[in-house]
């Protein structure tokens, strides 16, 4: 593709944000996309596409490599781990669906990655033929990782890997 067919920006708008309650954590919809959850609580899980705004600035844009703090003596570009630096900070987590009110425009999840008041920028349904492949490749730092998300929290309260 040449220089001059490139478009050079592209304009996102916000969908609502996360937010941490007293009763848990929610994603909050502005009310114009509040139709848009329809039919939301009949998945069990979504994908959330969400803005990392707190490192959206030119330092955090023009990092490019990364030591891997789950990987000792391992540096990894950006778009080989899930770093929030990144050249657009874009970033995706897989949530739980609780409970769905498309009235009051919340998709209550029991937790997200992103901090208290993250924008949404997209949410997805979960659909496994679409989602979900049988035979992938990783690298050997990711070895003992466990297969399955469900299995996640239990291996990292154990073990001592530093993934913050």
């Amino acid at each position: 593709m040449m220089e001059n067919q490139i478009q050079k920006s592209y304009q996102i708008k916000p969908i609502g944000s996360v937010r941490e309650t007293d009763h848990g954590t929610c994603l909050l919809i502005d009310p114009t996309y509040r139709p848009a959850l329809r039919q939301v609580d009949r998945f069990s899980h979504v994908i959330v596409f969400w803005w990392a705004d707190k490192h959206d600035n030119e330092e955090h844009r023009s990092i490019m490599v990364t030591d891997l703090p789950y990987a000792p003596g391992i540096s990894a570009g950006v778009f080989a781990c899930r770093a929030e630096y990144r050249p657009n900070p874009i970033a995706i987590t897989i949530c739980e669906v609780l409970e769905v009110d498309e009235d009051q425009g919340t998709v209550t999840i029991p937790g997200i990655d992103a901090q208290n008041g993250t924008p949404l920028v997209d949410i997805k349904p979960y659909i496994p033929v679409c989602d979900r492949l049988r035979d992938v490749r990783v690298p050997e730092w990711f070895g003992d990782w466990p297969d399955w998300v469900e299995d996640a929290e239990s291996y990292f309260a154990q073990s001592e890997l530093d993934v913050s």
